[in-house]
This record gives C-alpha cells, structure tokens and sequence, in this order.
C-alpha cells in the first residue's frame, strides 16, 4: 500500500499545481515543462579491487521528468518537478528496462524540486529543494540530478566599465540528513561563492569555498564515522576565439581540512584531498543541424569531493556491499569524449565515451572501467 501511495502522491500534487491554472488570469502564470531520454549504454573491462573483472553490462535507459512553475506576481514563483528514478539512488533517475520492475509493473516516481523563487532589483533568493544553485562546467563536483534542500541567496550586480561585465556574490545552507536536534548536528554543507563575467561572457571565473559539516563516510544509513570536508573551487572558462565556438573550461579542488590525526581514514587517503580537470570544447547545442565535440580529463582524489554527491556517469564504482546504491565517484583518473548533433527541434543525440583508473587501490589492484552511451534526448 505504502509503494502505491508513493507512485500517486507525486502525479497527483502535479496536477494540483495544472489546476490552479484553470482560470484565465492564472493560465498565463503557469509554466509547464518536461523531457524524455532514452540510452543506450554498454559497460566493458571493469576491474574490481580484488583483480577480478566485473561482467560486461550492456542496457537500455529511460527518464521521464515533468515540472510545473507558477509565476505569483512578477518577483516571486513557486515550482515543482517530479522524475522517474529510484527515490533512494540521487545521483540516477534513469531506469533500465526490464529491472525487476514486477513484469511490467508500475514505475517508482519521486519528487525532485519543490521550491519557492524570489527575484528582485538583483536579488535571487529561494528556499525548499531546488537545482544546485552555484556555477559549473561539468558534474565532478556536484551531479546535476542531486538537488539540495535549504535556503540560498545571491546578489548580481551589473557593471558599465568594460570588459566586465556582472558580478554575482552567493551563499546558502543545505541539510544533507537532520539529526533531530540542533542545526550544528545535522548534515549539512554551506557554499559560498564569486562568480563574474568578462568580454561579453567569454570569459567567467567562479571561485568558492563549500563547507561540509558531519558528513557521513558511507551513505543510505551504514556510516561508521562522520567528519568534515572544507573545499575551495576555483574554476573559469572561456572563448579564446570571438567568431569561433571553442571553449576551454579549467577546474582545481582543494580540500583544506587535516585528516592526520583522523584515525577512521585509512593512511593511504588522509592525503588524497585535491583535484582538478581540464576540458576543451567545439560546438553547441542550440539549434537543428548545431554540432558539437568536447574532451575533459580530470584528476579527483578521494577527499576533493563528497563521492556519493558527484556525477555517477563515468564508471560503475558503488557502495553496494554496504546495501547503498551510491555511487562513489571520487578516487579517480580518467577522460570523457563527447560528441552531440542537433536532430530536430528540442531533440538531440549524444554519443559518450569513458576511460576510468583509480589513483589509490582499496584492496590490491586499482579498479578501472570503460562505457559507451548513446542517448536520444527530447525537451517537451
């Protein structure tokens, strides 16, 4: 009873959010929006930690997300989305076709965003749970599907002297678990950060520093210590080129936390704490017919990011020994190949390739992996 009130309680607050749209002064108030995937993905010489190999995976992908936005007046608004997805995987809402879903049974459906937005003479401020607000170039930091919960504010101020041309200042606080008590011993990560633009946008830069506070060592309820994390970003990109669409995009993590005395983390990663990618692209994706190709290599150690928090694209490295679906997504070398065609209107196709190693073994080998994805991507 409690799946099938999970799967109706998502749709139903939905088209309660379309119904207040029922009257024509309120029509032109609300947005809807949506999107559709579908992937094909094939998985190939992934080692374990232990020397054995991981067998070779081939699926197909699917995601299903519909959002609505209402416009109040004309500084604040409220929104919602739901997904398609495992609600307990944060960092995946795709579904594998045929996944023991009960022989073509109903599909789990969970609630991504649900916030209210204020904005006004520079000001942007929202509060509930809503999409990564800080700038970023790729998801090694942070996954574009995990969406934090709390409160942010950012404050964008437009300058006349050239070249630059805006600066935005931001912070915000985010609970990751509460524990019931006070704030100070819950869960929680605050971001701070400068973002600015030059030459018409050609170039940004958007230094930061994110605080994490009591933060699990192992996701979904099997942790065994809880410690801290204080990350400075710095990361900019830009067109060296005004009449060509190439883009260069640089990122460098440092995690200035001292885990030496930390006697929970393993020797071997009490140093593991910096990071950094570079990437090179051609090309966008904006109208039918647009090509575009782009290469990033990173370096991530272990501690330069919260693993279970960061994409979960490149390699097949879990927590599923500990009964977690999470990804562990740090504690790795590795290069992403990307090539996308415009195929229509609000429809592209997107080739991926990876090429994964660990830095640090967990056991005796270093475990590695490659995977080639294909997806058909649609904006409704």
């Amino acid at each position: 009873m409690k799946a099938i009130t999970n799967n109706l309680i998502y749709p139903i607050l939905l088209l309660s959010f379309l119904g207040m749209g029922q009257e024509k002064s309120k029509v032109k108030k609300l947005k809807v929006d949506g999107d559709f995937r579908f992937r094909i993905e094939q998985d190939w010489n992934s080692r374990k930690s232990d020397g054995t190999f991981r067998d070779d995976r081939s699926r197909l992908r699917y995601r299903l997300r519909a959002g609505v936005t209402y416009q109040h007046n004309d500084w604040a608004s409220v929104g919602a989305r739901i997904r398609t997805g495992d609600p307990k995987k944060q960092q995946d809402p795709q579904l594998t076709l045929g996944d023991a879903f009960n022989e073509f049974g109903t599909l789990p459906i969970a609630l991504e965003k649900a916030y209210f937005k204020a904005q006004k003479n520079g000001y942007t401020a929202w509060f509930g749970k809503n999409t990564f607000p800080y700038e970023k170039k790729n998801e090694l930091f942070w996954s574009d599907n995990v969406y934090p919960e709390g409160i942010f504010l950012k404050k964008t101020f437009s300058i006349a002297a050239s070249p630059i041309d805006q600066v935005s200042i931001s912070g915000g606080h985010f609970i990751i678990n509460t524990r019931g008590s006070s704030f100070d011993y819950d869960s929680y990560f605050q971001g701070f950060q400068i973002t600015s633009s030059m030459w018409d946008k050609r170039w940004q830069f958007y230094p930061g520093i994110y605080l994490f506070k009591n933060i699990q060592n192992i996701p979904d309820g099997a942790a065994t210590f809880l410690f801290d994390y204080s990350i400075l970003h710095l990361g900019t990109s830009f067109k060296p080129f005004k009449s060509s669409p190439v883009n260069v995009e640089m990122d460098y993590y440092q995690n200035l936390e001292n885990y030496t005395t930390n006697d929970s983390i393993p020797v071997d990663f009490k140093d593991q704490k910096k990071g950094w990618s570079l990437a090179v692209g051609y090309g966008n994706l904006k109208e039918r017919k647009d090509w575009m190709v782009k290469v990033t290599y990173t370096h991530l150690e272990r501690y330069a990011a919260v693993d279970f928090l960061t994409q979960n694209d490149w390699v097949r490295w879990d927590y599923s020994s500990f009964d977690s679906p999470d990804g562990r997504l740090t504690n790795l070398k590795g290069l992403e190949f990307v090539l996308g065609h415009m195929i229509g209107r609000n429809m592209s196709l997107k080739m991926k390739y990876y090429w994964v190693e660990q830095l640090v073994p967990l056991e005796t080998v270093l475990e590695n992996g490659q995977r080639i994805r294909l997806d058909f991507d649609i904006r409704l």
